[in-house]
C-alpha cells in the first residue's frame, strides 16, 4: 500500500481528493491537515509515502513546509498542489525538496499517475508546468548562445531511439501528457507509459522532465 498524507487548508478539496483516491486499491490516506505548520509532526505520526502539500496555506505555506520536512526527513516525497503554473513558484517548490509539482486543475488520472510515479522515486510535473519550464530554458538558453539556439538543427536521436520513441519525446518537450501522446499517436496508454519508461532508461535520466532538458540541450526535439 502505498500512505498518503494530505496537508491543505480547504476541506472541500481534501475530501475531493480522498474520493478520487479511494478508487485506487494500493493507496491509503493515512492523516491530514489544514496547515504547513503541522507536516513534521503529521509526517513523524503517520509515516507516509507520499505527502501532497497545498502550496498556499495562511501560516505555514507549501514550499516552507516542504523545505523544514525534508531538512529533518530527506527521504519525505512531496508533491506540491498550486493554482499556480508560473516557472518562479515551480523553482522554489523544486528547491524546497518537493518530487512534484501539480496543477490544482488536474485530472485524476494525472494525479493518480503522479503518486505512483513519486512513490517510485521518480519526479512529476504537470505537462502544462513542464511547457512554462521548457520556454524559460529556451528563454535562456536563446540568451546564452546570443539567437544560435533557436536555429539549432534538430538532430533525432535515432542512435538511442526508435523512431517512435523520437516522436514520443517530441510530444513530451511539447507537454503532452501520456492520454494526449496516446491520443496523438492513437496507441495506447499503457504503450504510451512503456515508450517513456525506455526513454528515460536509455537516456539513463530520472523523469520526464530530464528527458526533456536532456532532449533540448542536445538538440533532439523542436522547442515550439
Amino acid at each position: 500500500m502505498t500512505k498518503i498524507l494530505i496537508i491543505d487548508d480547504h476541506q472541500l478539496f481534501r475530501e475531493g481528493v480522498k474520493r478520487i483516491l479511494d478508487f485506487e486499491d494500493t493507496f491509503e490516506i493515512v492523516g491530514e491537515g489544514d496547515d504547513g505548520s503541522q507536516a513534521i509532526e503529521l509526517y513523524e505520526t503517520h509515516q507516509p509515502d507520499v505527502v501532497l502539500m497545498d502550496i498556499n496555506m495562511p501560516d505555514v505555506n507549501g514550499v516552507e513546509a516542504t523545505g523544514q520536512l525534508v531538512k529533518k526527513h530527506p527521504d519525505a516525497k512531496v508533491i506540491i498542489l498550486s493554482i499556480h503554473d508560473d516557472e518562479n513558484y515551480v523553482s522554489h517548490a523544486l528547491k524546497s525538496g518537493a518530487l512534484g509539482y501539480m496543477l490544482k486543475e488536474m485530472d485524476s488520472e494525472a494525479l493518480i499517475e503522479a503518486i505512483k510515479t513519486v512513490a517510485d522515486g521518480g519526479s512529476y510535473l504537470h505537462p502544462k508546468v513542464t511547457v512554462n519550464l521548457v520556454n524559460e530554458f529556451r528563454r535562456l538558453a536563446e540568451a546564452e548562445f546570443t539567437g544560435n539556439f533557436q536555429q539549432m538543427e534538430v538532430r533525432r536521436p535515432l542512435h538511442l531511439l526508435t523512431k517512435r520513441e523520437c516522436e514520443v519525446l517530441q510530444m513530451l518537450a511539447d507537454g503532452k501528457s501520456n492520454r494526449g501522446i496516446g491520443e496523438g499517436l492513437y496507441i495506447s496508454e499503457k504503450t504510451v507509459k512503456n515508450h517513456v519508461s525506455n526513454i528515460l532508461q536509455k537516456m539513463n535520466v530520472n523523469d520526464r522532465t530530464q528527458a526533456v532538458v536532456t532532449a533540448i540541450k542536445n538538440g533532439w526535439v523542436e522547442v515550439r
